[in-house]
Protein backbone atom coordinates (compact mmCIF):
# COMPACT_ATOMS: atom_id res chain seq x y z
CA UNK A 1 0.00 0.00 0.00
CA UNK A 2 1.10 3.10 -1.06
CA UNK A 3 2.16 5.83 2.19
CA UNK A 4 3.49 9.30 1.75
CA UNK A 5 6.05 10.01 4.47
CA UNK A 6 7.08 13.60 5.34
CA UNK A 7 10.81 14.59 6.47
CA UNK A 8 13.08 17.39 7.28
CA UNK A 9 10.72 19.23 10.41
CA UNK A 10 12.81 20.32 13.11
CA UNK A 11 13.67 23.05 15.62
CA UNK A 12 14.63 25.83 13.54
CA UNK A 13 15.38 29.78 14.93
CA UNK A 14 13.21 32.77 13.28
CA UNK A 15 14.37 33.75 10.22
CA UNK A 16 15.47 30.38 9.12
CA UNK A 17 14.90 28.35 6.45
CA UNK A 18 14.02 24.36 6.43
CA UNK A 19 13.33 22.24 2.87
CA UNK A 20 10.49 19.35 3.61
CA UNK A 21 9.96 16.35 1.77
CA UNK A 22 7.45 14.17 1.18
CA UNK A 23 8.23 10.66 -0.59
CA UNK A 24 6.04 7.90 -1.60
CA UNK A 25 6.65 4.52 0.16
CA UNK A 26 5.82 1.17 -1.10
CA UNK A 27 3.99 0.72 -4.71
CA UNK A 28 5.14 3.42 -7.16
CA UNK A 29 2.14 5.75 -8.47
CA UNK A 30 2.03 9.20 -10.29
CA UNK A 31 -0.31 11.68 -8.95
CA UNK A 32 -2.29 13.89 -10.58
CA UNK A 33 -1.55 16.65 -7.87
CA UNK A 34 0.47 16.82 -4.72
CA UNK A 35 -0.10 19.18 -1.78
CA UNK A 36 1.21 20.95 1.79
CA UNK A 37 -0.94 21.44 4.46
CA UNK A 38 -0.14 22.62 8.23
CA UNK A 39 -1.80 22.52 11.32
CA UNK A 40 -0.64 24.68 14.33
CA UNK A 41 -2.40 23.62 17.93
CA UNK A 42 -5.71 24.47 18.35
CA UNK A 43 -6.34 25.65 14.88
CA UNK A 44 -7.75 24.86 11.68
CA UNK A 45 -5.74 22.53 9.13
CA UNK A 46 -4.44 25.05 6.53
CA UNK A 47 -3.60 24.64 3.08
CA UNK A 48 -0.12 26.00 1.73
CA UNK A 49 0.62 25.28 -1.64
CA UNK A 50 -0.63 22.29 -4.22
CA UNK A 51 1.44 21.09 -7.62
CA UNK A 52 0.20 19.22 -10.62
CA UNK A 53 2.19 16.73 -11.30
CA UNK A 54 1.52 16.52 -15.21
CA UNK A 55 2.17 20.96 -15.65
CA UNK A 56 4.36 21.54 -12.95
CA UNK A 57 2.11 24.15 -11.89
CA UNK A 58 2.22 25.80 -8.86
CA UNK A 59 -0.45 26.97 -6.68
CA UNK A 60 -0.53 28.66 -3.45
CA UNK A 61 -2.13 30.30 -0.48
CA UNK A 62 -1.51 33.94 -0.69
CA UNK A 63 -0.21 35.05 2.87
CA UNK A 64 2.13 32.23 2.17
CA UNK A 65 3.42 31.88 -1.65
CA UNK A 66 6.41 34.69 -0.96
CA UNK A 67 8.00 32.59 2.05
CA UNK A 68 7.35 29.35 0.34
CA UNK A 69 7.73 26.99 -2.49
CA UNK A 70 6.48 23.65 -3.79
CA UNK A 71 8.69 21.76 -6.30
CA UNK A 72 8.68 18.01 -7.24
CA UNK A 73 10.64 15.06 -8.66
CA UNK A 74 8.92 13.21 -11.09
CA UNK A 75 11.19 10.07 -11.13
CA UNK A 76 11.16 9.67 -7.54
CA UNK A 77 7.30 10.92 -7.04
CA UNK A 78 8.32 13.17 -3.94
CA UNK A 79 7.13 16.59 -3.56
CA UNK A 80 9.06 19.92 -1.41
CA UNK A 81 8.46 22.63 0.33
CA UNK A 82 11.14 25.14 0.83
CA UNK A 83 10.42 27.57 3.71
CA UNK A 84 12.04 30.21 4.37
CA UNK A 85 12.02 33.48 6.64
CA UNK A 86 10.48 30.82 8.88
CA UNK A 87 8.85 32.98 12.08
CA UNK A 88 7.24 31.52 15.01
CA UNK A 89 3.73 31.67 13.83
CA UNK A 90 4.63 28.78 11.16
CA UNK A 91 5.08 26.37 14.23
CA UNK A 92 3.08 23.48 13.19
CA UNK A 93 2.69 20.11 11.87
CA UNK A 94 3.25 19.79 8.09
CA UNK A 95 1.28 17.32 5.97
CA UNK A 96 1.67 16.46 2.49
CA UNK A 97 -1.06 14.81 0.67
CA UNK A 98 -1.35 13.07 -2.96
CA UNK A 99 -4.62 13.62 -5.25
CA UNK A 100 -5.51 10.54 -7.71
CA UNK A 101 -8.00 12.42 -10.30
CA UNK A 102 -7.94 14.61 -12.70
CA UNK A 103 -11.42 15.16 -12.01
CA UNK A 104 -10.63 17.43 -9.00
CA UNK A 105 -8.27 19.46 -10.37
CA UNK A 106 -9.88 22.63 -9.65
CA UNK A 107 -10.90 21.32 -5.88
CA UNK A 108 -6.84 20.32 -5.87
CA UNK A 109 -5.44 23.41 -7.21
CA UNK A 110 -8.06 25.66 -4.30
CA UNK A 111 -6.50 23.31 -1.24
CA UNK A 112 -9.94 21.33 -0.70
CA UNK A 113 -8.99 18.81 1.63
CA UNK A 114 -11.56 16.22 0.29
CA UNK A 115 -10.27 16.02 -2.95
CA UNK A 116 -7.16 14.36 -1.71
CA UNK A 117 -6.81 10.68 -1.21
CA UNK A 118 -3.89 9.68 0.65
CA UNK A 119 -2.29 11.72 3.42
CA UNK A 120 1.22 11.21 5.08
CA UNK A 121 1.61 11.34 9.00
CA UNK A 122 2.82 14.94 9.14
CA UNK A 123 6.51 16.63 10.21
CA UNK A 124 6.64 18.73 12.87
CA UNK A 125 8.25 22.26 12.32
CA UNK A 126 8.91 24.13 15.56
CA UNK A 127 10.24 27.98 15.05
CA UNK A 128 11.47 29.54 18.16
CA UNK A 129 11.64 33.79 18.61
Amino acid sequence: QVQLIESGGELVQAGGSLRLSCAAAGDTFTPYSMAWFRQAPGKEREWISTLLWSTGSEYYADPLKDRFAISRDNAKNEVYLQLSDLKPEDTAIYYCAAGVSRKWAVAQSTGAERSFDTWGQGTQVTVSS
